[in-house]
């Protein structure tokens, strides 16, 4: 994706970029009504001008931001799935799979949640 390819450009590890791509690409593809684009320098989807969900990446994981009402309503799916998290994200270990039906779980919820916000964040 032309939008985030700076991004996924400046992640050294070769399989962590293409893991990457692979996650945008599929949220891209699972979820056309949403906009793609890179905000405080991390990538990130949205709906009518609100957060849906953004990504970040470390040397040890990739970070899943569903805001805090994401992960207060999916902590149990999510350390189900394995998954590590704060208040704020989910850490996907590099060498760990990725959860897609999680994953479009926190987005749909996100999606109808915020149907009628109006600002960027809730």
């Amino acid at each position: 994706m032309e939008v985030f390819a700076e991004f996924t450009a400046q992640i050294a590890d070769p399989e962590n970029r293409q893991r990457t791509e692979e996650v945008l690409e599929w949220v891209s593809e699972t979820f056309p009504e949403l906009e793609p684009k890179i905000a405080w320098k991390q990538p990130m989807f949205t709906h009518h001008g609100t957060f849906i969900i953004g990504f970040s990446v470390s040397k040890q994981h990739l970070a899943v931001a569903p805001e805090k009402a994401g992960i207060n309503r999916f902590s149990g799916d999510i350390v189900q799935a394995g998954y590590d998290h704060t208040k704020e994200l989910v850490r996907i270990k590099w060498n760990g799979p990725v959860d897609y039906a999680l994953l479009e779980q926190m987005i749909r919820f996100n999606i109808e949640d915020k149907a009628d916000c109006t600002t960027f964040w809730r």
